[in-house]
Order: structure tokens, then sequence, then C-alpha cells
């Protein structure tokens, strides 16, 4: 019973005979349980049994008291503490030697232990109590990744992050990474031309969106690459930019994040417009957006910095207001509500419930925060004191 059942498999695929025996007997636990007992009870009472008529031979009545006091000794140290200890710390090397005693023993006296099942079973059913053999033990998201961050130097830390963020994919949308409307950056084919052939000289985007005034009138993808060599040589024209633009990929905001990620692979496509229930665009999601929520951020920048969050020398930090609060959160190590609003910006909105002046102060979550900066009925930047919260916080847990 103390088994790992996920190693025991393991070692069964790989051919191990002990634990194809000890795969076997479990896959049944009430006859196991039964066999066990069975055998358990049968040599403690003819011990017993043995005792008492040796004791009460040397010392009469007084040798039942004696007699039961020793046994009790001799059975608890020797039949059941030692060896079931001595089990629980090797239930590999133990369960792997017993199974060659315990599969023929059940073979031999099966009709025994099918009574005394059939007995003990309907007894259970009385209480309601349904028995399924073939149940099998699924983990969940959450216990599988329990599992994973236990592993200990089984796997490097790198790997456990990974491995744990992949299982974090399921619960995350498209529109928790998403890159927001206003910060869309693309090609409008209204600008002069003389403009136009300047931003795609100085791109840093491989696949640029294309639209007519504003995103709302989206009319597809740009790829670099298609038009790298004519912009090169100057003989590129209007036409050749419209003849390399490809269709819109469009998805739904909500959509999980492993859910777009087959989707992605399925279309060939590795960027995307999200759209709300009015088809109105709200961002748009990329392949790499994706990956850098297993793996980590693709950047060349030092590892000290952090995107959007910006360290003081009196340990505060100012963060700009469009920041995502997920990102924030797993970069500087806090609890900020992620639920709904997907902005520092939203989520001040949301809490004052009015688009607030610079300088006023807000607690969320036991962390203050100063408003800085508002311009246009949005909030810019922000000053936030982590340091505060992250002690309110410990002395929450301390308490």
């Amino acid at each position: 019973m103390r088994l790992n059942r996920y190693r025991l498999k393991h070692l069964r695929k790989k051919g191990h005979k002990g634990a194809k025996r000890a795969d076997d007997l479990l896959k049944q636990p009430d006859r196991l349980i039964g066999i066990i007992l069975l055998g358990n009870n049968f040599v403690n009472i003819l011990a017993s049994a043995i005792a008492s008529n040796i004791a009460i031979k040397l010392w009469g009545d007084a040798g039942l008291v004696i007699a039961t006091a020793l046994l009790t000794f001799v059975i608890l140290i020797f039949a059941e503490v030692t060896p079931k200890t001595l089990a629980a710390i090797h239930p590999e090397r133990i369960s792997f030697f017993s199974s060659l005693i315990l599969t023929p023993l059940l073979r031999i006296f099966y009709p025994l232990v099918w009574v005394v099942n059939f007995i003990a079973n309907n007894f259970l059913k009385l209480f309601n109590i349904k028995l399924d053999h073939k149940e099998r033990e699924n983990l969940n998201r959450e216990e599988l990744k329990t599992i994973v961050n236990e592993a200990g130097f089984l796997l490097p830390q790198r790997h456990r992050e990974m491995l744990v963020n992949i299982l974090d994919l399921e619960s995350t949308s498209v529109e928790d990474i998403m890159i927001p409307r206003n910060e869309i950056h693309g090609l409008d084919l209204e600008d002069d031309w003389g403009k136009i052939t300047e931003q795609l000289k100085h791109s840093q985007f491989t696949r640029i969106p294309v639209f007519r005034q504003h995103i709302d009138n989206v009319e597809g993808f740009l790829h670099m690459r298609k038009i790298m060599n004519k912009l090169a040589h100057g003989d590129f024209s209007i036409k050749d930019l419209e003849d390399a633009i490809y269709p819109t990929y469009f998805v739904p905001e909500g959509t999980p994040l492993t859910t777009q990620l087959v989707n992605f692979q399925r279309n060939r496509r590795r960027i995307a417009m999200i759209v709300d229930e009015y088809g109105d665009i709200v961002g748009m999601v990329t392949l790499e957006d994706i990956l850098e929520e297993i793996v980590g951020e693709f950047t060349t920048e030092p590892s000290n910095t952090i995107k959007d969050a910006y360290p003081q020398d009196d340990g505060t930090i100012l963060i700009d207001g469009s920041a995502n609060i997920r990102d924030i959160n797993r970069n500087l190590d806090l609890k900020l509500p992620d639920i709904g609003p997907k902005t520092i910006n939203g989520l001040i909105l949301e809490q004052l419930e009015e688009i607030p002046k610079a300088g006023t102060s807000i607690l969320i979550n036991n962390y203050p925060i100063e408003i800085l900066h508002v311009r246009a009925n949005a909030i810019r930047t922000v000053r936030l004191n982590c340091q505060f919260g992250a002690d309110k916080n410990r002395n929450k847990q301390d308490m």
C-alpha cells in the first residue's frame, strides 16, 4: 500500500517481474488485504492459544495475564511496529519479495478469501459505500504541480519551472498575455509611401499587422522576409506590398493557451488578432508570447531589468499603468489580484470606480500604490511600495 503507483507502473513497463506481481496484487486491494489479514490473524490467534496453554501449565491462572502481557509485547515489536516500519521505509524491496509469497497464497486460499471479501463488501454496501476496483488514481493539475515542485534534485529548477508553466497554460487565456490594442504597432496603408518604406526599413518585427487608418480595418499581416529583397534594392512598390499581405487570423478572447497553441500548429500560423464578443479587436497574440509563458521571456535586456517596472533607490517601484498584472506579479514576486482587470490601470480603476487624480493613494492587497501620472482618462504611472506589502503579508502568515 505504501508503493508509489506511478513508479510501479513505470517499472512494470520496463519488464520488472516483482513490479508486475505487486501491481497485479494491488489491482484488487480487497483480496490483497484479505489474504494478508487472514494469515496475520491466523498466526496471532494461534500464537495466543499456544502461549495461553503453556502459561497455564507453568503458572496456573496467573499465566493468562503473564502470557497476554508478553505476547502483546512480542507481537507489537516483532510482528507489527518493526516489520511495518521497515516496509514503510523500503516499500519496493519488501513488497517485491512479499509478492513471491502472497501471489501463490492468494491462489491457494482464494475460495476462503472470496467468502471473506463477499461478506465484508456486502456489509460495506449497507452503508452505501461503493467499491470500484477499476477506479484509477487520477491527479488533477494542482496535484501534478505539487509533484513537480517536490521533485527536488531529481529535476533541475529550470525544468521544474517549465513543467509547472505548461500545467498553468490551461488556466491562462490569450487575453492574459495579449499585446493590448493600444500597443499594437502596425503599418497604415493610408500613410505616405515614403513613411511606409521608412517604417519597413527600421521595423524590429518579423510580422507586421497591416491596416487602413485604424486597427479595426486590418487587412492582414506582412512577413518581412517576403519583401526584404525588393526593399533593399529600391524597386519596392505598393503592389508588391499588397501582394505580400496574407489574411488575418482571428481568435476569440478567453481561448485557453493550450487550445491556441494547438490552433497555431494546426493552422500553421504564428500571430493572431484577438476579438471580443462584439467582433472588435482587443489585442494581438503571437506564438512567441505563448512559448514565453513556458520557457520565460526571449530578450537581450540585462537580467536585472524588468519590463514596465523601474526599481528606485528608496525601495519603491515605478510601474507603467499599462503593465500586465501577471507579469508584474511573476517578475516582482507580488500578489496583486489578477482575476478581472489585466493591467495596473484597470485594477486601480476597478478599485476606485472613478478616474483618479495624480497624487491619489490606494491600498490594494496591503500594497500602498501612489498614482503619479494620469493622462487621457488613463493612469500612466504609479509608485508601488512592494516591501511594505511583503512585510504585511508575511506578518499575516505568521499570525
